[in-house]
């Protein structure tokens, strides 16, 4: 048992396992029977299809202006047994990216649900609320109330009609890598027992594709992304942090006319975050809460954060007489500009979206800069495939291109943003007010942060709550809404450190919204199957891996 954890304070760091590196990157001959692809985008998101959408366009033009690239073979790979079921945002989406990716397409026939009207923003305190003015960043004319679920599937049928090999169901194991260079990647193998050995007709063994150029978009906290930074040994100016977002979907009797974001309460005052709700029909909203994965008690439990908050007399009378119908959880990168890797690409390999952590936190965006990231990157990779060159010199074009798009200029301007907010609500607001009237001039230079696994935490206290199952909810009742798909016998796919001590099995049974974790005494219990990817505890805790293709959340509207 650790000293730090017997004296109530824990360091997640020094109970958190390394990356399984020599299982993530294989330096060996891909299998005799492998797939032979151009171009494989890991991950069928929104960052992934734009790239995948994109190229296809440029091979397409190319070819019929007689330019001689010639037909391409793109492989879209994403993990959820159809595309979708793991994509969740808020969201409120910037159509800048949809737009330029499908320009022919009116905006009133793009997958959103309806334009934002009506805005505003509130200050909590338990039992009442104030109304804020909204914030410049916070501002969103012109933007429009989604579903990310709807949107990636039409995404995907876009895919498809253009002639991209889409593979849902087929998480990826390994990156193959030749010397320095990745050559293409393994799949997941599935139908596996406890033990990791074929069980049943269903088995399946790993699969391999080689791919001229790889693109991780593999979304929040990739685990092939963080394990090609490391190998490769490229870094940032200061670490990325995340935070984690709960969310319920909720059919409701009482209409909603505005978007609505929160400030405060239920959040302690050592912690960054906030709520939001947003009407995606007359009878439909979709409402969460998000948090800062740097928060300090150990004991702070953001799924039941969020079912407190529902009780708030802001909240309440939409969802009473409703109907929570879905549920999920997920990470979100809030590093901003200065924890963007110092290169995305490589040797036969790019890194788009939220894998490179293109997430503006002070607007609360990061789908439309997801997609850009993926075009750009399509746009790198057909110069380098017309140069017969995918070396790192033939594929820098699309880091150089990405530091001078849009998303760097929107990232600059709020690149201290998040990170004033380290010491503290009330004088993050002033500093982060000033960032704001300077266009992120103010204070120059960068503030400098750790990683969230090595920020102490410490055990406080802790007020119970039970959920009525009617607005509030158990974690158990959550996963369900979830639409979890995992087998029960499935391997598990968690790295756990060794000796976990009580104390520290607490913390990750807080930290978990899906109940994967329990403090069982002195010992932890890890129920694996709960897990919906969200990757809070590959933040500051447990590791996670691939696992068999079609499991954790079936998301429909999230």
């Amino acid at each position: 048992m650790a000293q730090d954890a017997l004296k109530g304070t824990i360091r997640p760091l020094d109970h958190q396992p390394s990356l399984p590196l020599d299982r993530l990157i294989l330096d060996e001959t891909p299998d005799e029977e492998s797939i032979p692809m151009d171009v494989v985008f890991v991950g069928g998101g929104p960052a992934g299809l734009a790239g995948a959408l994109e190229l296809a366009r440029l091979v397409r033009e190319d070819n019929e202006a007689g330019g001689g690239l010639g037909d391409l073979e793109i492989g879209v790979l994403e993990k959820a047994g159809a595309l979708g079921e793991h994509s969740l945002s808020g969201a409120v989406v910037n159509p800048r990216a949809m737009q330029e990716l499908f320009p022919d397409v009116a905006v009133d026939d793009l997958p959103f649900r309806r334009p934002v009207t009506k805005e505003a923003v509130y200050f909590l305190r338990e039992g009442s609320s104030i109304k804020l003015p909204t914030p410049p960043t916070m501002q969103n004319h012109g933007n429009y109330v989604a579903s990310l679920s709807e949107i990636v599937r039409w995404m995907g049928e876009k895919a498809e009609e253009a002639g991209i090999n889409v593979f849902p169901g087929f998480p990826v194991d390994s990156l193959l890598v030749d010397g320095r260079t990745v050559q293409g990647v393994r799949t997941t193998p599935s139908g596996l027992d406890r033990d990791g050995q074929p069980s049943g007709p269903d088995a399946m063994p790993a699969m391999d594709l080689t791919a001229r150029v790889t693109v991780l978009a593999e979304g929040t906290r990739g685990t092939l992304s963080q394990a090609w930074y490391e190998w490769e040994g490229v870094t940032s100016a200061n670490p990325q942090i995340f935070a984690l977002g709960v969310k319920e979907l909720w059919e409701t009797k009482k209409p909603l006319d505005r978007i609505i974001h929160t400030l405060g309460w239920p959040l302690p005052g050592d912690a960054f975050g906030g709520s939001w709700m947003y009407p995606l029909e007359d009878n439909l909203v979709s409402l969460g809460l998000v948090v800062g994965l740097d928060y300090h008690d150990a004991r702070l439990d953001v799924h039941e954060l969020l079912q407190r908050m529902k009780l708030h007399p802001l909240f309440r009378p939409y969802l009473e007489g409703g109907e929570m119908v879905e549920w999920g959880a997920k990470t979100i990168p809030e590093g901003g500009w200065h924890s963007l890797p110092e290169r995305r690409h490589g040797n036969g390999i790019c890194v788009v979206g939220d894998s490179a952590g293109y997430v503006d936190v002070p607007s609360l965006k990061g789908v439309h800069y997801a997609m850009h990231s993926g075009m750009l990157a399509a746009r790198a990779i057909f110069k380098a495939l017309k140069a017969d060159d995918v070396s790192a010199e033939g594929l820098k074009s699309y880091t150089e291109s990405v530091d001078s798009s849009y998303i760097a200029t929107d990232m600059k301007k709020t690149r201290n943003m998040r990170l004033a907010f380290k010491k503290g609500f009330i004088g993050g607001g002033m500093r982060a007010g000033l960032m704001t009237l300077t266009g992120g001039a103010f204070p120059g230079g960068k503030i400098d942060v750790e990683e969230d696994a090595a920020e102490p935490k410490v055990l406080a206290g802790e007020t119970p709550f039970t959920p009525d199952g009617k607005l509030t909810f158990s974690k158990v009742d959550a996963v369900f809404k979830s639409g979890n798909q995992t087998r029960d016998d499935i391997p598990s796919h968690l790295v756990i450190g060794e000796d976990i001590s009580a104390e520290v099995a607490e913390m990750y049974e807080h930290l978990c919204p899906a109940g994967v974790y329990e403090r069982d005494g002195d010992k932890l219990v890890v129920n694996a199957p709960n897990c919906v990817d969200c990757k809070a505890t590959d933040v500051i805790g447990p590791r996670w891996t691939p696992r068999e293709g079609g499991s954790g959340p079936a998301y429909r509207r999230m």
